[in-house]
């Protein structure tokens, strides 16, 4: 899995040619979208984007683990992680373009 990962300048870059707005609103429109995302998430909304997947955070209670070294239990603090769910839509077209090309 050596693919390319799009960074925050990829995303400007690719709003910059598709939708013809200048390079700073670009980015400034990038910079806005992800702010609000991080916002919902942080209130404990979700973030659900239609034909893509739905971000939401899920609280972890504090557990026990282990040390995959010693051995030695160690208390895993509670926490909250962010939890991506793909549509199936993108789902779909993920696995599509797996599939095999049909020769005609």
């Amino acid at each position: 899995m050596g693919g390319k990962t799009v960074t925050r300048a990829d995303l400007c870059e690719a709003v910059y040619q598709k939708v013809g707005l200048s390079r700073t609103e670009s980015a400034e429109l990038v910079e806005m979208v992800l702010d609000e995302m991080s916002n919902c998430l942080v209130e404990g909304q979700q973030v659900k984007l239609s034909s893509f997947g739905t971000f939401f955070v899920r609280d972890k209670n504090e557990r026990i683990g282990r040390n995959p070294k010693t051995g030695q239990e160690v208390p895993i603090s509670p926490r909250r992680v962010m939890v991506f769910k793909p549509s199936n839509v993108l789902k779909k077209k993920i696995n599509d373009s797996l599939a095999p090309e049909e020769a005609d």
